[in-house]
């Protein structure tokens, strides 16, 4: 594929969104819809392969219908409403009866959003390669050699952005970033029909998959990358559980999981979606957090752009990510009673008597209730966490790297 002829469009911008997944396509849909003039900019064309479970929430479809005006297309998702928990090898319930929780294909969801974008006015500069960032002007160049420039950039790159490399100097911290593996497995007879199923501890501080949809079932592990020294083996491990092969080809990517960029940016350049690090560090989910992260900093800068004050946009958009911020740090503190091997055994003896808890656990994941909510019904079993601790002799203390 080579990036287009020089002529193709133009070359300066209100604001050009580098990374066309969710927080990309939702960043280039809000801005066009503010009538700025958008160009979105990604080294792939769509559709293109994208590592991740494809979990749609139903905060995740709310945001859908609210940055891109109509409900979620259900030709793109499979829609499951039953859950079942395991954690190591023993089941820990099953929950019959969920929230709607839709598993989609990346390479259909992904490329739907792109043409939505497109359709609403952005520059169409998918499968163009960038040899360059100035974050000052802020402009990129493209490895053909023409330069984009910007009043604003927003950097929807992905856990290993190069905007965020340019600005900080490394994406994200390596002791406390995440990591999954998954494979795509063949698909058996009425597998749509099966239900969710979630394993704690298939990696440590994290949690394995199993997403079985029509054409296929994700399967994957993903954890606190310092915490897992053999993800291969844990991966290995967990598809010889479910009876799949463990030889299988497997992929893997870094998780962003909750290692967010408290200043998403500089000035007029703004971080969005994973290059933000906008990922639930309890559930791992990231799109939802891509959409709306997508769509508030497209909001800024159209709000710093009409004051003619680009400057101001990282201001602005770190204002309105104050909820999700918070959101993350009520997570992650909630992730040491969850995932700590000193509380563990205590917090999957009261998710298996609790069909309470495993309730609001998938609330959580639908968007129905915050984590408030989850940290008040946490808290009330800490005295049981303790006390279990306790008996047990527990030795490994959480730390602070691990909230």
């Amino acid at each position: 594929m080579t990036d287009p002829a020089p002529s193709a469009a133009p070359d300066t911008f209100d604001v050009i969104v580098l990374g066309a997944g969710p927080a990309g396509a939702a960043a280039a849909m809000t801005a066009c819809r503010q009538g700025l003039s958008v160009a979105l900019v990604d080294k792939a064309r769509f559709p293109r392969t994208k590592l991740c479970g494809g979990g749609v929430t139903g905060r995740s479809a709310r945001y859908f219908e609210e940055i891109f005006g109509a409900p979620l297309p259900e030709a793109l998702v499979d829609t499951k409403t039953s859950v079942e928990f395991h954690a190591e090898g023993r089941s820990l319930g099953t929950l019959p009866q969920i929230p709607p929780m839709h598993l989609t294909m990346r390479w259909d969801f992904d490329a739907d959003l792109v043409a939505r974008a497109l359709a609403a006015g952005a520059t169409d500069l998918t499968g163009c390669r960038v040899s360059e960032i100035d974050i000052t002007a802020p402009a990129l160049t493209l490895s053909d050699g023409r330069r984009l420039s910007a009043r604003v950039l927003i950097g929807a790159d992905g856990v290993n952005s190069p905007v965020a490399r340019a600005l900080f100097g490394r994406a994200h911290d390596p002791a406390r970033i995440g990591f999954g593996l998954e494979v795509e497995a063949p698909a058996p007879p009425g597998n749509a029909d099966r239900p969710l199923r979630i394993d704690f501890g298939a990696a440590q501080w994290g949690y394995g998959w199993d997403f079985p949809k029509t054409g296929s079932s994700t399967i994957g592990i993903g954890g606190v990358l310092s915490r897992n020294e053999d993800m291969k083996g844990a991966m290995a491990a967990y598809l010889d559980l479910l009876g799949q092969d463990p030889t299988q080809p497997v992929k893997g990517h870094h998780l962003p999981f909750g290692d967010f960029h408290r200043h998403p940016g500089r000035g007029s350049v703004l971080l969005a979606g994973d290059a933000a690090g906008l990922v639930d560090p309890i559930t791992g989910e990231g799109i939802a957090y891509a959409l709306k992260s997508g769509q508030l900093a497209a909001q800024a800068a159209a709000q710093a752009l009409a004051e003619d004050a680009p400057a101001t946009a990282l201001r602005r958009y770190r204002a309105t990510l104050r909820p999700i911020h918070r959101a993350i740090r009520q997570a992650r503190a909630i992730r040491l009673l969850l995932f700590a091997p000193v509380f563990r055994p205590a917090f999957l003896a009261a998710f298996r008597r609790s069909g309470h808890l495993r309730h609001l656990y998938m609330r959580l994941l639908a968007g129905e209730i915050e984590y408030p909510d989850m940290a008040r019904a946490t808290l009330r079993r800490l005295p049981a966490f303790l006390a279990g601790a306790l008996r047990r002799g527990g030795t490994t203390p959480p730390t602070a790297r691990d909230a």
